[in-house]
């Protein structure tokens, strides 16, 4: 690409103020260590990797670092607000995910109002769990419902799910992936999917192994598991879900991808900075080269589904 086009909607933003109160719980992200940020250099990397927007996310572990719901709320709205100011200054080059304090339901619901409606955020962000609760928890629904009534755009990025990190394998490296996958089938299971149709969700990473597994999902749930649907009705919920490409435009997981994503529900994500530039630049190279998109799929994948999406950054 020779002029900035993408619209990047897995990128990360490193507020002080939460860095700060990870380093001060000795805390990381799943074993990775906390990067850099600063806006001058996003932008320098977004133009490097034909990036025109970022819409920016706070990553795992969110704003939850503990079993203080209070220090949860205070935290979101400092990232928030932080998070609004940068796109503030710079409403074509970035906009917002808002972080919201889940398992605490009342206040999940007040922080996003507060995103939405006051800060102009672009949708939110949720964990792929929340202290071990997976999306699809009964609990969560009056969240669910609010976001779908709002028709809100919802990022899921993984977490590291309730277990202990394999030896010398930071969750990134697998876990994630395992855990975006475990929270989508849990929530069409839970039927969050087929009662809130308005809503549009975005899993992290092309959807961990979702694409790959989805008809072993189907299948299974139709003539092993006995949930009253059939596996026509699980698939078409499973198929909702939009995907980014971050670091899952490699040779095996983007055809897999491809054959699986409805059209229009395959974004650019980056996953910058936690995943460095020399990575963005490798997925990018096979992404532009890749020999089997249909007719306009891969200008779709790099702006034109986000522009569905996010309307304001429609050219």
């Amino acid at each position: 690409m020779t002029s900035p086009a993408r619209v990047d909607v897995h990128q990360h933003i490193v507020p002080p103020v939460w860095a700060q109160a990870l380093d001060s719980r000795g805390m990381d992200s799943g074993g990775w260590a906390i990067p850099a940020w600063s806006a001058a250099d996003a932008i320098s990397m977004m133009d490097e990797q034909s990036i025109a927007t970022g819409v920016l996310s706070v990553t795992a572990p969110g704003v939850r670092l503990d079993d203080d719901a209070a220090g949860a709320r205070s935290l979101a709205r400092a990232v928030n607000e932080y998070g609004a100011e940068i796109v503030k200054d710079r409403p074509g080059r970035m906009g917002s995910f808002a972080s919201i304090p889940l398992p605490d339901v009342d206040s999940a619901l007040e922080e996003a109002a507060y995103a939405l409606d006051i800060l102009g955020a672009d949708g939110v962000v949720l964990m792929s769990n929340a202290g071990g609760r997976y999306l699809g928890d009964p609990e969560f629904e009056p969240l669910w419902a609010e976001l779908d009534r709002r028709e809100a755009v919802v990022f899921i990025h993984p977490a590291q799910p309730p277990m202990p990190l394999l030896p010398g394998t930071p969750a990134p490296m697998a876990d994630y992936i395992f855990d975006t996958t475990r929270t989508a089938l849990n929530m069409v299971m839970g039927g969050v999917m087929s009662r809130h149709r308005k809503m549009k969700v975005i899993l992290s990473h092309g959807g961990g192994f979702l694409p790959y597994a989805a008809y072993r999902f189907s299948g299974l749930t139709s003539t092993v598991i006995d949930t009253g649907r059939d596996a026509e009705d699980v698939l078409r919920d499973l198929k909702r879900f939009y995907f980014d490409t971050a670091l899952a435009a490699s040779p095996s997981a983007l055809p897999s991808l491809l054959a699986f994503a409805e059209p229009g529900h395959v974004l650019y994500g980056s996953d910058w900075p936690f995943a460095p530039q020399n990575a963005g630049s490798y997925y990018n190279h096979f992404l532009e080269a890749y020999p089997d998109f249909a007719p306009g799929q891969a200008e779709a994948i790099d702006r034109g589904s986000a522009e569905v999406l996010f309307p304001r950054l429609a050219r």
